[in-house]
């Protein structure tokens, strides 16, 4: 039987994020329980690695704007590359919607952004269909960063403090004693603690479980598209996204692993991004996707992107899928699409979950959040109690729109 203070159950970004939060507060009686041979092979390891602060909900915008500046300041090299996130409407209403989300942008401290005509966007996009298009919102500072150096970063600052990794550790249930979190079962056998944060991405569901906890988490697949365009993207071509559809395109950038690096406690490889000129990702949210834990990418899915890219950019309808580099992750959704922060009915055991594909992005202040309800009862640099996960008994859910 081992033992640790503060057991975190997923070795993802979120996970490493909170390691690591800890650790700077000084609390080194920390264990990562990582169920696979190396960190990454999870909802991580598929991000595309966006990042903003063009959201509808103030905590959502709040949650950007800490994280922001912190991968701006970072002593780590994460990737930060400000390229922008453009978003488009093809009706009045959708453009309303957009304008409104500007003001309270601009009012909640966000620099930068700002609402853009069809004409603007032409010029952001050369060779983009603008015919139908009645304006859009704009956001300088968004942009891109390296999911796995940023997991990295996290996990070696964590280790560095005197946390530690267990590679190949697959929890399978959380043991209590009353209403207090007692201990870890894993395949490698028990593992007694304080406190438990689970961080297991889309399948937290079955775990929270075995605490008597109903998380409502829901997996659900996304697939994207890689191509190779004739000729090269347009210099600078930022994130863009169809807000009526959730259509979107941006630059590829592929994450690799330069494994000759990698220490021999596994920690972790080091790795780079790279990108050609002329390769881009696009992708939508298929209405019709059903909920389940399916990572694999279908050929079908091929067509439906097209038909879209067809009417929005010749340049990506003449594109050539890059068919081995297609892939499929997973979302981890909640009824209202934002995340599950903090404490829950059962002493010591807290959640970070449902983060619906903007967990990377937010992984900086969902890790310090967690950490301060962990040793002080709760968040003080920034109130996330609206994420608490009594909020769906409470039928207080949020609304966000500008989820892709």
């Amino acid at each position: 039987m081992k033992n640790a203070e503060i057991v975190i159950i997923g070795g993802g970004v979120v996970g490493a994020s909170v390691a690591y939060h800890l650790t700077q507060r000084g609390i080194k009686d920390v264990l990562i329980l990582e169920s696979e041979p190396v960190q990454g092979r999870g909802s991580t390891g598929k991000a595309t690695g966006g990042f903003r602060a063009q959201f509808e909900t103030e905590i959502n915008i709040n949650l950007s704007l800490y994280s922001i500046d912190f991968f701006r300041e970072w002593e780590i090299d994460c990737g930060y590359d400000p390229r922008g996130y453009l978003f488009f409407a093809t009706t009045d209403a959708q453009l309303e919607y957009l304008k409104r989300n500007v003001e309270k942008q601009k009012q909640l401290g966000v620099r930068d952004v700002e609402s853009v005509d069809p004409a603007t966007i032409g010029e952001i996009v050369p060779g983009m269909n603008c015919d139908d298009i009645t304006g859009g919102s704009f956001g300088k500072q968004d942009g891109f960063i390296n999911p796995l150096a940023v997991m990295r970063g996290f996990t070696e600052k964590a280790l560095a403090n005197g946390a530690r990794i267990e590679f190949g550790c697959r929890a399978l249930g959380i043991e209590t004693a009353g209403s207090r979190v007692s201990a870890i079962n894993t395949e490698s056998g028990k593992i007694e603690c304080d406190s438990v944060v689970l961080c297991t991405g889309a399948l937290a569901k079955d775990l929270a479980a075995t605490a008597g906890i109903a998380l409502p988490v829901e997996p659900q697949r996304r697939q994207i598209v890689w191509a190779r365009t004739r000729k090269p993207l347009p210099p600078e071509l930022p994130m863009v996204i169809d807000i009526g559809t959730g259509f979107h395109f941006r630059p590829a950038i592929e994450f690799s692993v330069d494994r000759t690096t990698a220490s021999a406690k596994r920690v972790h490889p080091s790795f780079e991004s790279r990108g050609a000129a002329s390769e881009v990702l696009f992708a939508y949210p298929d209405p019709n996707e059903p909920s389940s834990a399916r990572t694999d990418f279908e050929d079908s899915f091929i067509e439906k992107v097209y038909d879209r890219a067809k009417k929005r950019a010749q340049f990506l309808f003449e594109s050539e899928v890059v068919r081995e580099k297609c892939r499929a992750g997973l979302y981890e959704n909640t009824p209202d699409h934002h995340a599950i922060l903090g404490g829950c009915e059962i002493d010591g055991l807290y959640l970070a979950n449902g983060f619906s594909g903007h967990g990377v992005m937010h992984s900086p202040a969902t890790g310090r959040a967690i950490a301060e309800t962990i040793l002080d009862g709760k968040s003080t640099f920034l109130d996330v109690s609206s994420l608490s996960i009594d909020r769906f008994a409470r039928g207080e859910l949020l609304h966000e729109t500008a989820f892709i």
